[in-house]
């Protein structure tokens, strides 16, 4: 073989080898197994999350804290002793008409007298526009529902708005059972999510019982001898349903979920983190925008983790997370991150369909059990679609 046939080859092996590199072949083989988890902090951190929850000095010290000091902040929750729900919306500074579409449609906080319930927007900051500061300025004046903190507002810090919305949640709006963390480009039928967490375990399927919507006082009276719950029951029917929730805590006696249908709810301390649940792998190659190198994240599969646009949190769930987050190392997309505290804590995310992290298409009479879509952030879409649907009874 010639010089000229040799340099030929060795190039073409020299590109073979860069391009295997650039699409994550190689990454991919030296990946560990993710039967060996662990993630820094490395150890159980169970019982350091409930020291901090019982007001307790920890041996160990925290890892990581979120402390971006708040430029607005809203006092929406000392209004109410307690409250059903409240929706935390990730928003961008200057998204004023999406954020006036979601007040004008599902956001509406007396959608249900009978309901209390708050919503609030979360915003980071951009640097130079003092224009659209002053306009939020103006908007949370008017409003007082923007929790604003001081941080970058970019998509590699969605990580950082979410832990502020979690500690703003933990530190001024505790008295709520349930939160929902959504983006302001979804969605909502809150009275779907609602519904959803009254049974989040037969969610939708004891609404498409006609029967039961006929005459529910009467089925209620003929099936309350088969809702005698304890832990192990309350497992094995939500393992039949294909969903995930985390086992009640060994403490909680089995007398507590003696309840009939129309009274059924999840017991205070459930740990329910709810969304649409995906099982995947990390991105490899070097184009894409999710790329995570080896040294972010060694392991072939990530931890179950839910889609970050729309979730719900029960407040159990919500405070073992935020003080989980504190032995967590941080990780700049907020979906995973948020996996990746749950595993640390033994909270196995719960699936449901319901929660489109798509634009499902929209007909008239395909969303009367949707909890959420992506894609609406047309807010005359939104408003559109949230009318139609509110006169049909769906939302």
């Amino acid at each position: 073989m010639n010089t000229r046939k040799k340099c030929k080859l060795l190039s073409a092996i020299i590109l073979i080898f860069f391009l295997l590199d650039y699409i994550g072949v190689f990454k991919h083989i030296l990946e560990i197994s993710y039967i060996n988890f662990n993630y820094p902090y490395d150890g159980n951190i169970q019982p350091l999350v409930l020291d901090l929850r019982q007001n307790k000095k920890s041996d160990v010290h925290a890892i990581n804290e979120y402390n971006y000091p708040y430029i607005k902040i809203s006092n929406k929750c000392m209004e109410a002793e307690s409250l059903r729900i409240v929706f935390l919306v990730k928003s961008a500074m200057e998204n004023f008409n999406q954020r006036t579409a979601i007040r004008n449609s599902w956001g509406f906080e007396k959608r249900f007298f009978d309901v209390p319930m708050k919503v609030v927007f979360i915003l980071g900051v951009h640097l130079g526009d003092s224009q659209i500061q002053h306009q939020v300025n103006t908007e949370s004046a008017e409003f007082q529902d923007i929790i604003q903190a001081d941080f970058i507002d970019s998509y590699y810090n969605n990580t950082i708005k979410t832990m502020m919305a979690f500690k703003w949640a933990v530190d001024y709006c505790s008295n709520s059972k349930f939160y929902m963390f959504v983006d302001d480009d979804y969605y909502v039928s809150v009275k779907n999510v609602l519904r959803f967490i009254r049974n989040p375990t037969q969610y939708p399927q004891y609404l498409k019982d006609t029967t039961n919507l006929k005459n529910p006082r009467k089925v209620a009276k003929k099936d309350s001898r088969n809702l005698h719950f304890n832990q192990k029951e309350i497992i094995s029917d939500i393992k039949s349903a294909n969903v995930h929730l985390q086992s009640i805590r060994n403490n909680v006696e089995a007398s507590r979920f003696k309840r009939e249908i129309l009274d059924f709810d999840l017991p205070d301390d459930i740990r329910l983190f709810a969304g649409f649940v995906f099982l995947s792998s990390p991105h490899r190659h070097k184009f894409s925008k999710w790329y995570v190198s080896l040294e972010e994240y060694p392991y072939d599969l990530w931890p179950p983790y839910v889609t970050a646009g729309s979730y719900i949190l029960s407040k159990e769930a919500l405070m073992d997370m935020y003080y989980g987050s504190m032995y967590t190392k941080h990780f700049r997309f907020d979906d995973i991150y948020l996996g990746l505290i749950a595993k640390k804590l033994d909270i196995e995310p719960f699936h449901c369909d319901e929660f489109h992290f798509y634009k499902k298409k929209y007909l008239k009479n395909n969303y009367e059990f949707v909890i959420s879509s992506h894609g609406y952030s047309d807010p005359n879409e939104l408003v559109k679609v949230w009318g139609e649907q509110k006169a049909m009874g769906n939302a």
